[in-house]
């Protein structure tokens, strides 16, 4: 049979309903009525000379032959909806879609993208700050970059940078009448909490911080809590307290004098941050290129 004699619509109508074995799940499906996927079968039905479905007590039974092309007809849905994608890829050949956390985002990424537009001068960045996992089948999104342990199944997964954890705060808190010189001393201090992996028992704490440097924790000490890292190293940044900052994030306050490391003692964390995307976008080059293009900027880490 010819392409141009493919009655598509009822194809996908047939396809709809094959796979739910229900008019009103397919209507739902392709956002029509079912009474309209009801005259779409009846139409392909007369087509092709061919019964599809048997109706019985209120259900839906494949006949043998609808069950043969079922596996067909879904491969070639599949083989047009990649045509489409490619197609749509090449019109976009200079958009990237990155998924990366509020922190990483503010702190480090962003303030390192004028390199890339450097590199790439017709680039389109778009960065979706989030903390949650991008669900890469629902969403438009090309890559991500998460902080953890690098189990993301399914996807291809390349570290980015380790890290390491030290506390942090303002140049004045080392001055005045009662300044931070060592551990201990920020037991007198208000020390700021990055709740953001607050689920995650591994993840770096004042608690590990403090035990790892020797020193025993009272109850009761004062504290602010934040539920993004970057929030709790400008709170540092402010004056407000002693921060448990991640070197990526406090990078550039550092290098400003915004903040001051005051201990030697740096923790390595089994925690990284991860590039993180399907497979198949590795072979588009505009992801390869940004891929490249973090990894050479994460070179120093």
């Amino acid at each position: 049979m010819k392409r141009s004699m493919l009655p598509l619509n009822a194809l996908r109508a047939f396809d709809a309903a094959a796979r739910h074995l229900s008019f009103k799940m397919a209507a739902e499906d392709l956002s029509v009525t079912p009474a309209a996927i009801s005259q779409q079968i009846r139409s392909l039905e007369e087509f092709l000379g061919v019964e599809l479905f048997r109706r019985t007590n209120r259900s839906l039974v494949l006949t043998e032959a609808a069950q043969l092309a079922l596996a067909p007809l879904k491969d070639g849905f599949e083989k047009m909806e990649e045509a489409v994608d490619i197609l749509t890829a090449s019109h976009s050949a200079n958009v990237v879609k990155v998924s990366v956390s509020p922190s990483f985002a503010s702190k480090w990424l962003v303030p390192r993208l004028a390199s890339y537009y450097e590199r790439r001068p017709d680039a389109i960045v778009k960065v979706n700050a989030t903390m949650a996992l991008t669900d890469f089948k629902a969403e438009d999104i090309d890559l991500g970059i998460r902080y953890g342990r690098g189990t993301y199944d399914g996807l291809h997964v390349e570290p980015l940078m380790r890290e390491t954890v030290f506390p942090v705060c303002s140049p004045a808190l080392l001055e005045g009448d009662d300044p931070l010189r060592t551990p201990e001393d920020l037991l007198e201090k208000t020390l700021i909490h990055d709740d953001s992996f607050s689920e995650d028992d591994s993840a770096p704490s004042w608690p590990m911080w403090l035990k790892a440097a020797g020193v025993l924790v009272p109850e009761g000490l004062p504290a602010l809590h934040f539920n993004t890292h970057a929030l709790a190293v400008e709170a540092a940044v402010a004056g407000r307290g002693v921060a448990l900052a991640r070197s990526s994030i406090a990078e550039e306050d550092l290098k400003a004098g915004r903040l001051v490391q005051p201990f030697g003692e740096a923790i390595p964390v089994d925690f990284a941050h991860y590039i993180v995307c399907p497979e198949d976008k590795l072979k588009a080059e505009r992801i390869q290129d940004f891929i490249d293009w973090l990894k050479d900027e994460a070179g120093a880490y």
